[in-house]
């Protein structure tokens, strides 16, 4: 589970991130200025920050440069209303990880709040995934569920492999679309004949359940005992 800070002096802007977030399978907490930011990254540990840029009284630059002169070496993925490049470049002198400029579509940050926690937690060094019995070596693209070898198709083989680097949390429709067809999905509901491919491969075989459907949301992989936790 990924612990999320928001720090965003829009309220409704930070409630529709926070609400999104916790929809994903993260939890969230927000802050309205740089202070309070301050305060909770002192009390708390995040795995990452999404951090607004133009704060009342501390900014984001500041507050960005506090942590990392503390010692944080927290991810903050900075947002702000201003496109230009010596405002990017100034967060990411601070030591901001990455940038989005406003409006924020909220599929593409949690995408990149998964890519950067995977970074933080060293999970693009690893090679074996595992979910149960289920095991996928990003190497040498074999896959095994019960020590049985699985055969899949490329397409079936990324939409596995992005579900098992997030597992147990949920992936968003738009980010395993992303992670197949990039910034060019098809028009019609292809995913799903992929998700129904990639379940009659990996599931029907086997008495117990991996891949499940978040109906309105996406889909996440775990053993059918512990979906309901």
């Amino acid at each position: 589970m990924t612990s999320i800070l928001v720090v965003e002096d829009n309220l409704d802007l930070a409630a529709n991130i926070v609400d999104y977030m916790e929809t994903c399978g993260h939890v969230a907490d927000s802050a309205a200025d740089g202070r309070e930011a301050l305060r909770l990254t002192g009390c708390h540990h995040y795995d990452v920050i999404v951090l607004d840029l133009a704060l009342p009284g501390v900014d984001g630059l500041t507050v960005c440069r506090r942590l990392r002169e503390g010692g944080d070496a927290t991810p903050v993925i900075m947002l702000t209303a201003r496109g230009e490049l010596d405002e990017k470049l100034a967060g990411i002198e601070h030591g901001a990880d990455d940038y989005l400029v406003k409006p924020v579509a909220l599929a593409e940050l949690e995408a990149r709040i998964r890519a950067q926690v995977r970074r933080a937690r060293g999970a693009f060094n690893r090679t074996s995934l595992r979910v149960g019995d289920l095991d996928l070596d990003e190497r040498t693209r074999e896959v095994f569920r019960a020590g049985r070898p699985v055969s899949l198709a490329r397409a079936d083989f990324l939409l596995l492999r992005r579900l098992m680097r997030d597992a147990p949390n949920v992936v968003t429709r738009e980010a395993l679309e992303e992670a197949l067809w990039g910034d060019e999905p098809p028009a019609t509901d292809t995913l799903r004949a992929h998700v129904h491919r990639l379940r009659r491969v990996i599931d029907h075989p086997f008495d117990q359940r991996l891949l499940h459907t978040v109906h309105g949301v996406g889909y996440r992989l775990v053993p059918a005992d512990e979906a309901q936790a």
